[in-house]
């Protein structure tokens, strides 16, 4: 779920996928685990959460992973 109302607002895929999208703005295509890493300097998250957030950017048509990087949608 993205905006759960069982959990505190700052732990929901919606919050920390808007983070990771942000880290990719600021640096463009970045390698996966680089990604993870600069995302969680910016806020602590799990990696299996971070996983949720690339998945729901990919839906969205936000973010696509090619050959270990993951870039923008253009």
């Amino acid at each position: 779920m993205l905006l759960p109302d069982n959990i505190h607002p700052d732990n929901s895929v919606y919050y920390n996928g808007a983070i990771v999208l942000q880290v990719l703005q600021n640096n463009g295509r970045m390698e996966l685990f680089e990604l993870y890493e600069k995302s969680k300097g910016v806020k602590e998250m799990s990696f299996p959460l971070f996983v949720l957030c690339l998945d729901w950017l990919y839906l969205i048509d936000a973010a696509v992973l090619n050959s270990g990087e993951v870039e923008l949608c253009s």
